[in-house]
């Protein structure tokens, strides 16, 4: 009892001598021989004539970062537009003339639209006099192909016009999963330039948008010479040129003294998905020139709070603040890299960093298991991509993928490979005769069929498109497969679905066999096509009926197609 007693009563010491009461403490016992002096010396009008500046200031190069963003976002939802035109045009004249079609009127920042083929010259364009010019060696065009990802090139001049530009570009691959194209975008310089007239006209404030070579993008219309110049030739510039481009944070602010000799406070922001920054600068002795006395004495009182305070500090800090901060940054770290596991030790902590390790803590079994579900979720998304809801089997894409994996397997094994390609007769009649939800009523019916064939013969069932079906027979060679065909024709026949317009009154199909022995000759593309084919025939000699196609090889080693039985 005595033990449980001492350790409550440490706790309770622990929570009222906290870090910050410690810290407090200590700062009270330093700064109070100066702090009435501060407080004199530092005016009510300082502190607000600074403060609204700042946030204004602020406020104001936010809002212009946040209207370049909108800009560089519509032109990139603009390219993905056009990408998935010319993915899905099926050819480079349709997706020319829609392309023509499409520039809005409403996004006068975008000049031009192009669309320029693998090899780099331009197929077609809003504007004629860029059509067959060659791209293949400008950087942003070669990064696109690299990444495929949507770029946003640096400052340059169009080639046929030698107009300030900035060239967008997204490639089709990003959606087709082919590179037979990409599309572009002329970015109008004037329209960036015009975003940022807010910023502008006032004394003692400069801003720039600049590209990752620190080439001006765009100015106020008052700074707008210094487009296309590089920013480290710029007098008010220059000095933090280096910092601000080498920066990898998205926003970041810092104080210099310009050439001069005024003191500057910069912000720069990164304009997201680009390597273009806002950056401005205010002139902090021209907006506190009426204070800049109480300034001096302010700074000098506060060089004396500053080394006491920081004295105390690192004694205190190091163990108080610094200590539990590396171990709880360690923690996000380990779990940052993956380790779901980790977890931040509550009771090697100070009371005042306990609720933070509890809420790190619960933050960290969240995300496990939010990982956890997303995985799981994945998984069924990617069974369902490839099964046809109507009828329960796979569909084309999960037939294909079928079938690939089969033939490799049996040309690995040396083994035959069979394909039922069956077709509904008459089903557009059908439909026509009962309407569509028979129709796919009917279609769930021999789906059901095919399944339960295809789990007695090992086979792999599927519908390829339409009213049809497709049979997957791995070791089986061409007459077993004629047989289970027959066995599929047998099974419709037994479901009597009624059918009055068909000469057999009820539903019937017609089956195309193929069976082929892979190898390096043949493709998984020559066994459909002999389906196909066998299918075809079975067609015009009556339907109902199921007709054979055999693969061969010449002695040579072409493969051909040829009819059998």
């Amino acid at each position: 009892m005595a033990n449980v007693s001492l350790n409550r009563k440490r706790a309770k010491l622990k929570q009222v001598l906290g870090i910050r009461a410690r810290l407090a403490l200590l700062a009270v016992i330093l700064v109070a021989p100066l702090m009435l002096e501060r407080i004199r010396s530092l005016e009510d009008a300082r502190v607000k004539q600074i403060a609204q500046a700042t946030t204004e200031f602020t406020a104001i190069a936010r809002h212009s970062a946040d209207a370049q963003r909108e800009v560089i976002s519509s032109v990139e939802t603009i390219l993905k537009s056009e990408a998935f035109i010319r993915a899905s045009a099926g050819g480079v004249s349709k997706s020319c003339d829609v392309l023509r079609a499409s520039l809005p009127t409403s996004l006068p920042w975008i000049r031009t639209l192009l669309i320029a083929g693998q090899d780099g010259r331009i197929q077609c364009s809003t504007n004629n006099m860029y059509v067959g010019l060659d791209l293949s060696d400008r950087p942003y065009f070669q990064q696109a192909q690299e990444t495929g990802r949507f770029v946003l090139s640096d400052f340059l001049l169009s080639r046929p016009s030698q107009t300030p530009s900035v060239m967008a570009v997204y490639p089709v691959s990003a959606l087709s999963g082919t590179s037979d194209a990409v599309v572009l975008a002329a970015v109008n310089l004037d329209w960036m330039s015009k975003i940022m007239n807010n910023l502008g006209g006032r004394s003692g404030i400069s801003a720039v948008l600049v590209d990752s070579t620190g080439t001006v993008l765009a100015a106020p219309a008052d700074q707008h010479s210094a487009v296309g110049r590089p920013l480290d030739n710029l007098p008010l510039m220059s000095a933090i040129a280096d910092m601000a481009l080498r920066s990898d944070q998205d926003e970041g602010s810092l104080s210099f003294i310009a050439v001069d000799g005024s003191r500057r406070a910069v912000s720069y922001i990164r304009i997201a998905g680009t390597n273009a920054r806002l950056i401005a600068s205010i002139d902090e002795d021209k907006v506190s020139a009426a204070v800049s006395r109480d300034i001096r004495t302010a700074y000098l009182q506060l060089a004396f709070v500053v080394v006491f305070v920081l004295l105390g500090a690192l004694i205190a800090a190091e163990k108080l603040v610094i200590r539990p901060i590396e171990m709880l940054a360690d923690m996000a770290k380990r779990f940052g890299e993956g380790d779901l596991s980790a977890r931040a030790a509550r009771n090697r902590l100070p009371a005042e960093f306990v609720p933070l390790a509890r809420a790190f803590n619960a933050m960290a079994a969240q995300l496990g298991q939010r990982e956890r579900e997303l995985i799981a979720s994945n998984d069924r998304l990617t069974v369902m991509a490839s099964i046809d809801m109507l009828s329960g089997l796979a569909n084309r894409r999960g037939f294909q993928s079928r079938l690939d994996f089969e033939w490799m397997r049996a040309q690995q094994y040396d083994s035959n490979l069979s394909l039922l390609m069956i077709d509904v007769d008459h089903f557009k009649l059908f439909n026509d005769t009962y309407g569509h939800l028979e129709g796919d009523s009917c279609l769930t019916r021999i789906g059901e069929t095919l399944s339960g064939i295809a789990a007695d013969t090992m086979g792999f069932a599927a519908r390829y498109g339409g009213e049809e079906f497709c049979l997957l027979l791995p070791n089986t060679d061409l007459t077993h497969a004629v047989e289970i065909g027959e066995t599929v024709r047998a099974a419709v026949l037994r479901l009597c679905l009624p059918h009055i317009t068909s000469s057999h009154m009820i539903v019937t199909v017609s089956i195309g066999v193929a069976a082929a022995q892979p190898n390096e000759a043949l493709r998984p593309g020559d066994l459909i096509e002999a389906a196909d084919a066998a299918l075809y025939a079975a067609k015009h000699r009556g339907r109902n009926t199921v007709i054979e196609h055999g693969l061969v090889q010449e002695s040579e080693g072409a493969g051909e197609m040829a009819m059998a039985g």
